[in-house]
């Protein structure tokens, strides 16, 4: 988020997130990685979800200034509240929206109000996305929205790792889901459980790539890419993955 930021020519923002830990979370990781690129977090201030008013909120963010607002929330949340307010005061014209805030609403309930704003969400492109999405319009569901891939792929490699452990005692297969998460193996897309099942019943390894393009480092995090997107005439557009 800072680099896209710093990319935009943004060097100072304010930063509202949802009184939770993700979002605390988020917020402090954020403001520490922006401040150590130089840039300037004019105030970093938390909102509740649920409020039918946030004028009080945008207020402050309206006083404390900055080229750009920060919103770490919810989008059906308390940061549509926080947005909305933002805009109908003209306090910010431009917005960034980590992961919580990009989705449909934000398109349906802003629009081109907010068009030039921008933000990213953990995704990424290839055959495996390529091939989730298909499963997912067939299925009767949008299979782009935020963490729907990751999703699905959370609950594979669980039932996979409890096929390669012989259990589903999650003290004993947690030992394994680093083993079908990552080379060597066969590579395993969406829809090709089945065939994941039959290679471990062998004793043959897999490389589960999912829909997500898995890649499990250090303890079980997720090396991870992203969506950079942009709202251009109203809708969420993907600029690039990163």
């Amino acid at each position: 988020m800072t680099e896209i930021i710093m990319e935009h020519g943004i060097k100072s923002v304010a930063l509202t997130y949802t009184n939770n830990d993700y979002g605390k979370g988020l917020a402090d990781s954020f403001a520490e990685a922006f401040k150590a690129a130089g840039g300037t977090v004019t105030i970093n201030t938390a909102h509740e979800d649920g409020k039918a008013d946030y004028s009080a909120e945008v207020g402050a963010l309206a006083s404390a200034g900055g080229d750009a607002l920060v919103i770490a929330g919810y989008v059906d949340q308390g940061g549509s509240g926080i947005l909305r307010g933002a805009l109908d005061s003209g306090a910010f014209e431009t917005f960034v929206f980590p992961d919580g805030m990009v989705g449909s609403t934000l398109e349906n309930n802003f629009g081109t109000e907010v068009n030039g704003s921008f933000g990213q969400i953990p995704s990424s492109e290839g055959a495996g996305k390529d091939k989730f999405i298909e499963m997912a319009t067939a299925a009767g569901f949008d299979g782009s929205t935020v963490y729907s891939s990751e999703s699905y792929d959370a609950a594979a490699l669980i039932l996979l790792a409890m096929a390669a452990a012989g259990s589903t005692d999650p003290n004993v297969y947690k030992e394994k889901v680093m083993d079908v998460a990552n080379a060597p193996g066969e590579p395993i897309l969406p829809g090709e459980l089945g065939k994941a099942f039959d290679l471990l019943a062998a004793g043959q390894d897999i490389d589960y790539q999912g829909a997500s393009s898995v890649e499990l480092i250090g303890a079980g995090e997720s090396s991870g890419t992203f969506r950079e997107i942009e709202i251009k005439d109203g809708k969420i557009e993907t600029v690039k993955y990163r």
